[in-house]
């Protein structure tokens, strides 16, 4: 597994993603994001972005459902990335059940009525809190 900045991935390969998965924000994506290739395809894509000083969102987490498996891997895999720029705290907004299951055995905590929760609040899904150490 790769993660690539989006904006440094293949043109083609991009495109080809894009167009397969056309719910993602692909102005968001390339400004921001990274994308994760197997086995020299693009098959997912997120975006790790700093709200404030030390508190990142994990944002527009997509992998294909072919490669859905490989989920627990990359969600590690960002948390490694978050721990290198300095994260204290990385919150995620999900709205599957089954992402909800996954970040609470990678042991993220659910969250409600906190600040970043408020600031930036999504009416659908749940938030979760991972704290980085």
């Amino acid at each position: 597994m790769n993660l690539v900045q989006a904006s440094k991935a293949s043109v083609e390969k991009l495109e080809h993603f894009l167009q397969n998965n056309p719910n993602l924000n692909e102005y968001s994506l390339l400004q921001r994001g990274y994308v994760v290739e197997l086995q020299g395809e693009i098959e997912g894509c997120f975006i790790l972005e700093e709200m404030e000083k030390g508190t990142y969102w994990l944002k527009q987490l997509y992998i294909t459902q072919s490669e859905a498996a490989v989920l627990p891997v990359l969600l590690e895999s960002i948390l490694t990335m978050a721990k290198q720029q300095h994260a204290q705290r990385v919150y995620v907004h999900s709205h599957q059940p089954v992402v909800d299951i996954l970040l609470e055995a990678l042991q993220f905590h659910p969250q409600k009525e906190r600040a970043f929760v408020n600031k930036y609040d999504q009416r659908d899904g749940n938030w979760w809190l991972y704290h980085v150490s």
